[in-house]
């Protein structure tokens, strides 16, 4: 965006642009921009550019209360104390700097609110936003420990299933299954892949359980097929 404004310049043949900083140095182009505006003599060229700068000073704002929340962390990491920060913060009172420091906090929870009211930056309108985010990170971590905790039982007895098919019924929807269990055994790695691994194992026990209903008789044929289908049937009953 910097260099589209950098080229409105240019275009507008302002006899200062090669004083203008590098787009990387937004503050500084900014400030460029802002001093010369009266070089852009095209009036709709005027109003890009003064729109673009709007939105890019709002986007230094919000990083601005960002990278200080982050300052304020590591100097109170640091053992400062909140009546030092008061007037770095420029405010008059500890409580002040405090309040401040939540209200900076509101920056970054902001971006992660899956609600559709936007946050209010108050102390308190902070505090229970932060309580809801911990809650919610902690029950991703338990449904996280469990699906891994599950996939670690269910693993080795997919893999069972895929070294003795031979030895269970070959129906086409089984075949199904149990190809579908062999792609994904390879790269089970994630959550959603153990949900996808455990999904594959029920269907497969089901489609075998009516095999067995539809012939009245057993859906395998060798030991290590039975015993491989009686623990994947005990696990996904468990589930």
């Amino acid at each position: 965006m910097v260099g589209e404004l950098r080229q409105l310049h240019e275009l507008a043949e302002d006899g200062n642009i090669e004083r203008m900083p590098a787009d990387e140095e937004l503050y500084g182009a900014l400030l460029y921009l802002e001093a010369n505006s009266e070089a852009l003599k095209n009036e709709e060229a005027r109003r890009t550019s003064a729109l673009a700068r709007v939105q890019l000073w709002e986007y230094l704002r919000e990083r601005a209360d960002i990278h200080q929340r982050r300052a304020v962390e590591d100097a109170r990491r640091a053992a400062v104390e909140w009546s030092d920060l008061a007037p770095a913060l420029a405010v008059r009172a500890p409580s002040a700097a405090y309040n401040k420091a939540l209200r900076l906090r509101a920056s970054v929870i902001a971006d992660t609110e899956q609600e559709n009211e936007p946050l209010r930056r108050t102390p308190e309108a902070v505090l229970e936003a932060e309580r809801r985010a911990s809650a919610r990170a902690a029950a991703e971590r338990r449904v996280t420990a469990e699906a891994t905790r599950r996939h670690a039982l269910l693993e080795p007895v997919a893999r069972r299933l895929v070294e003795h098919r031979a030895g269970l019924d070959d129906d086409d929807e089984v075949t199904y299954w149990l190809d579908e269990i062999e792609a994904v055994l390879p790269n089970c790695q994630t959550p959603t892949q153990f949900v996808s691994l455990q999904t594959y194992v029920r269907a497969l026990v089901r489609e075998l359980r009516k095999t067995e209903r539809g012939t009245a008789r057993p859906a395998v044929t060798t030991e290590d097929a039975r015993l491989a289908y009686a623990a994947a049937a005990e696990l996904v009953t468990e589930a």
